[in-house]
This record gives C-alpha cells, sequence and structure tokens, in this order.
C-alpha cells in the first residue's frame, strides 16, 4: 500500500470514529467499536508517517488528500 493512500485512509478512519465516539458517550455506551477503528485510523497514519522518507508536514496533508482523490477517482 502506498504512503500517501495509507495516511488518507487513516485519516478518514480517524476522522469518521470522532462523531461515532461522541455519539457513544452521550448514549451512555462504551465506544469499543469506534475506539478500534480510532486506533486503526491512528496506526495507519504513524505507519504512513514513518514510512515515507522525511515524513509529512501538517501543509501537505491537502496535497497528498487531492493527489490521492485525483488518483483513484478521476
Amino acid at each position: 500500500m502506498d504512503t500517501d493512500l495509507a495516511l488518507v485512509i487513516g485519516l478518514i478512519l480517524a476522522g469518521f470514529s470522532i462523531p461515532s465516539i461522541v455519539s457513544a458517550l452521550s448514549d451512555g455506551r462504551a465506544p469499543r467499536v469506534a475506539a478500534i477503528v480510532a486506533i486503526l485510523g491512528g496506526g495507519m497514519v504513524v505507519w504512513a508517517i514513518q514510512g515515507k522518507p522525511g515524513g509529512y508536514s501538517i501543509d501537505q496533508v491537502p496535497e497528498v488528500f487531492v493527489r490521492v482523490v485525483a488518483r483513484y477517482v478521476g
């Protein structure tokens, strides 16, 4: 798997898990699945940062996201 793709998928998974965690906590349930998804997303982000020589900076993330979307959608 490409490190750019892993970064984008990890960010999407982590981002989608946040509302699920908030929803589970507000309903009084344990956010088990949401926590697992957040950990997987975070792991993918860490793997992508470590796998790319020099890593990623914060200002590179939007460019990487657009590049990955353009590669697989367009």
